[in-house]
């Protein structure tokens, strides 16, 4: 446990030295929900589906601690979860493998693969949902060795409460049933055994009663309004966002993106899927499959449904040109970084069973093949390093100086996911202004968040002109009363270009963030 906990305090220093400072922003890809979170978790808000209701009520405690900003504190949660994400990987590797060296090396390569190391260092879900998979594989191993009924009840209460955090944990679901069913299928129809394991699923599913409580108590960041059962069902599932995904006219948003065709993307799925390792450990990995399927027939069907269920959940993202697809691929990865410990293991294990004389010569092999191996799995840490550093990343904090500073008294700010939420709801500044979101969101909304209230979308449309997703609406109408700023985290000249012919005048406030927008008949 002290290698393990080495390895994680590794990890987590270089997560804390790359960690973002402060308020984000939205950016695509690789950022559209961080600065909605942000704000979300410090007033216990509601998300956008699935709802995230355990990742809300979990950072929220970090938000009290004496640290940074609170937007700092949200980021250092991701990076928490993170590291304990690494650890349960180290304790896993060392139960499969049996090697210290060789399940550092999994969890190590795991802990610094840049997709997981992008979402340790700002406020996201993944990390969370990385220590929840982690921690259910691994207590369905303990319960293997000891066959404790306990263990198998806390993996089924474990895998009801990593259902609340993030759809893609409903694949513990068969895993662990096909895990418990090649190892002892007589305890599956067992009814005391099996009350339990509802009851304590059902437990774990109490998360889930914060969504329609904060709603009826008037959460301050509801985007996704679960008012009624259905609406609360449409948000647990992820369906709320099939309808807009099947529009045509979204349809022809989604294929208008910069994507290449399906073939080309599937050639980024493998890059995104095994680029996150040196090229020697993913043939380790892959010999850690091989000897897995011929040793160990339970975890292969464990790992393979957690693995090829991952990919095929990422396959159907693909589809619909979602650009943010790879952070899905996080399970997979870990999973892999295990089968990497595992294939390390053997490799070893075959090291040490060779005929070497005279002993020295042995130990001085199985040290250098060690030291080589941990070498390859930091081989690309300086070039991750400087990919995922964030340290200095203050546009957050720019923006909310550019709107509190720059803008005049009750003007209407138009934005879209943007750190001025937090402006107003954490740090209390800028209260006169009116901020409206009228552009495209990727699901279902029944309300619109507008500040100062947030408004049903019938009576949001009717006084903003919200469904009016260019924005023009919304500016004709505020346009008459006060002045009109449009917030653009990724300045597009086209946009301006679209309020120009609508009768407005784009002008600079901030360059690439803030702008004015004038009707032409005022001046």
């Amino acid at each position: 446990m002290l290698v393990g906990s080495g390895v994680a305090l590794l990890v987590f220093i270089l997560y804390l030295m790359t960690l973002a400072p402060t308020v984000l922003y939205y950016d695509r890809p690789e950022m559209f929900d961080s600065a909605m979170l942000q704000a979300e978790t410090a007033v216990l808000g509601i998300g956008h589906p699935t709802g995230y209701p355990t990742y809300m009520m979990l950072t929220h405690l970090f938000t009290y601690l004496p640290v940074g900003d609170v937007a700092y504190r949200t980021n250092l949660a991701s990076a928490v979860y993170g590291a304990l994400a690494v650890v349960v990987v180290y304790l896993i590797g060392l139960r499969l493998s049996g090697r210290v060296v060789a399940a550092a090396v999994g969890a190590l390569a795991f802990g610094v693969s840049g997709t997981f190391w992008s979402q340790a260092v700002i406020a996201e879900v993944y990390t969370l949902d990385a220590l929840f998979v982690s921690l259910t594989v691994f207590v369905l191993l303990v319960w293997r060795t000891r066959r404790e009924d306990r263990y198998l009840l806390l993996s089924v209460f474990l895998t009801g409460l990593s259902l609340t955090h993030h759809l893609t944990c409903g694949l513990l679901i068969p895993a662990g049933l096909a895990f418990v069913y090649l190892l002892n299928k007589r305890r599956l129809p067992e009814v005391r055994l099996l009350l339990k394991g509802v009851g304590l699923f059902l437990v774990g599913l109490t998360p889930y009663l914060y969504l329609p409580l904060r709603a009826v108590m008037d959460a301050p960041l509801n985007e996704s309004d679960p008012s009624s059962l259905e609406r609360f069902l449409l948000l647990i599932t992820g369906a709320s966002y099939l309808p807009v995904l099947f529009d045509s006219d979204i349809q022809h948003l989604v294929s208008s993106l910069e994507f290449e065709d399906f073939f080309s993307r599937a050639q980024l799925y493998g890059g995104y899927l095994f680029g996150q390792f040196p090229l020697v450990l993913v043939l380790v990995g892959a010999l850690g499959i091989l000897h897995m399927l011929f040793t160990d027939r339970a975890t292969a069907v464990l790992f393979g449904t957690l693995f090829l269920g991952t990919l095929l959940f990422v396959l159907a993202y693909l589809k619909f040109g979602v650009e943010d697809f790879y952070v899905f691929f996080i399970p997979a990865h870990l999973i892999f970084s295990l089968w990497i410990a595992v294939g390390l293991g053997f490799l070893l294990g075959w090291a040490e069973d060779l005929r070497v004389e005279p002993p020295m010569l042995k130990r001085a092999s199985l040290l250098a093949l060690s030291v080589l191996a941990l070498a390859v799995a930091l081989v690309s840490v300086q070039e991750t390093y400087r990919a995922q550093d964030r340290s200095q990343d203050y546009k957050g904090r720019q923006i909310v100086e550019a709107v509190a500073q720059k803008t005049k008294l009750n003007a209407t700010v138009l934005h879209h996911r943007s750190p001025l939420w937090y402006m107003v709801l954490v740090e209390r500044r800028r209260s006169d202004l009116r901020l409206i979101d009228p552009f495209y969101t990727s699901w279902v909304r029944y309300n619109d968040i507008v500040w100062p209230a947030p408004l049903r979308l019938k009576d949001s449309a009717a006084r903003y002109e919200t469904d009016d997703l260019t924005g023009v609406g919304a500016e004709r109408k505020a346009a008459r009363a006060r002045a009109v700023y449009l917030l653009d985290q990724e300045f597009d000249q086209k946009k301006a270009d679209h309020f120009q012919e609508a009768g407005f005048d784009v002008v600079q406030i901030e360059e690439g963030l803030l702008y004015e927008l004038v009707p032409l008949q005022r001046q």
